[in-house]
């Protein structure tokens, strides 16, 4: 009974340390507004959202896990070339690109800035002086990486879940109404737009590289038997689905209840920052600015030294602490450029890898059908590009009238799913040239 008390008590911190990276601003903005818009059909919207959302990323870190926590070493079975260049793009897209500038814009919109006067909240001097300070703790948090499970999995994480809790539980005992009706693809197709709209989470991205901060946080701790850091790991990623989970159906139910009391918004942010305000009064913008404030710090530390950690591995005549410096300083730039900016930049980006990713995931958990077979992930992930990648223009505004009726015919595309079949036939095509040849050689 001691060993399993001690094996609940070592393993818990570190579910509780990927919970605390995995909770970032996405995570909080986006479900309210799900359950807004989805009206009477959250139920299915939610489950949507939630494959994509807590399912898939638990898979992923089951994937990274199973790779030895490197999604380079993952992306190195379609070519070398692609593992730098794939691992390169997604590790900037969820660090000082657009993920970590984020979660310093989103604490000041809604950590700070409703208690600002109305002529401040369009100055400048307020986002800037904020972004340095959250930046300043964010390197002080990350400088290292050791103290990690301490700083963040033994104390951030309780303070955090406990903030949300009373929100959650506030907003079941006393509803703020009944549900709307759904608006959007929210009407035709809830299951597909809910499924779309945890893409915007990034969580599969951030769980494809949150593996090498859980596997360096367990060799700290002295666990050095790799079964034991992939079952660990697999351990904590299951901690972590369990506390989005609750996490994601409480925001959204809030989302859902709050039409009569605060009317419709297209902002996320905005609908639980007024719900915290209706469910708890002026209290209620000081839980929700300490929600924000726990949720975007810890992201943020795990964001950056999951990229420092790669980058110094990638380069490893610059050091560590340098790369968190440059990346540190460079994302307090682009997080005062706002945070619609950095939404609306993200998201054509998002749209390309996201698919890949998703992909690239699936086919390594089903590598041992086919060996590792490299014809495999290339005839998959090569019509998931193409079509992935014309999501992205479409999203930028350039669009290929050509193009978009050829994968007009492909199923799911009004759904934002096109590249779904196009990779199942690749990836069926690879297996079958795969085993034609292996069967040759035994021959």
């Amino acid at each position: 009974m001691k060993n399993i008390m001690h094996f609940l008590k070592g393993n818990l911190a570190v579910g509780l340390l990927l919970f605390a990276l995995f909770l970032g601003a996405g995570n909080i903005i986006f479900p309210p507004l799900l359950g807004q818009q989805a009206g009477e059909n959250i139920s299915v919207a939610m489950i949507g959202f939630l494959i994509t959302g807590v399912g898939l990323p638990l898979l992923a870190i089951v994937a990274v896990a199973k790779a030895g926590g490197d999604l380079q070493l993952l992306a190195n079975r379609v070519s070398p070339a692609f593992g730098i260049l794939f691992t390169s793009i997604v590790y900037l897209a969820i660090g000082p690109f657009f993920a970590v500038p984020r979660t310093g814009s989103v604490s000041y919109e809604i950590g700070i800035a409703p208690f600002l006067s109305e002529g401040m909240k369009d100055h400048w001097a307020p986002l800037f002086i904020t972004s340095i300070l959250f930046f300043t703790l964010i390197l002080y948090l990350s400088i290292n990486p050791s103290k990690l499970v301490d700083r963040v999995g033994k104390i951030l994480t309780p303070v955090l879940l406990l903030v949300i809790l009373l929100l959650a539980v506030k907003s079941f005992l006393s509803p703020m109404g009944e549900p709307g009706e759904a608006v959007g693809n929210y009407i035709s197709s809830p299951f597909a737009e809910g499924f779309v709209q945890g893409y915007l989470t990034m969580d599969v991205l951030s769980a494809l590289v949150f593996g090498i901060v859980i596997l360096q946080a367990l060799r700290d701790m002295g666990m050095t038997d790799k079964k034991k850091q992939v079952n660990t790991t697999i351990f904590a990623g299951v901690v972590a689905a369990i506390g989005l989970s609750f996490v994601y159906i409480s925001l959204g139910h809030i989302g859902n209840t709050s039409i009569a009391a605060i009317g419709t918004s297209a902002n996320g942010g905005d609908i639980i920052a007024k719900s915290a305000e209706v469910l708890f009064g002026s209290l209620g913008s000081i839980i929700l600015s300490a929600t924000i404030l726990l949720a975007c710090i810890s992201t943020a530390v795990g964001l950056l030294t999951a990229n420092a950690q790669f980058f110094h591995k990638l380069f490893p005549k610059v050091s560590y602490k340098t790369f968190l410096i440059v990346f540190t300083i460079f994302s307090t730039a682009i997080t005062n450029v706002g945070l619609s900016t950095i939404i609306k930049a993200s998201l054509p980006v998002l749209l390309i890898i996201y698919p890949i990713a998703m992909v690239l995931m699936v086919l390594s958990l089903m590598d041992h059908f086919f060996k590792g077979g490299q014809i495999v992930y290339i005839l998959a992930l090569i019509p998931t590009f193409l079509v992935s990648l014309y999501d992205g223009l479409k999203q930028m505004k350039i669009e290929i009238t050509s193009y978009e009726n050829i994968l007009q015919a492909l199923p799911l595309y009004e759904q934002n799913l096109g590249w779904l079949v196009p990779a199942i036939v690749g990836a069926f095509i690879g297996f079958i040239i795969y085993k034609l040849f292996n069967n040759q050689v035994s021959a």
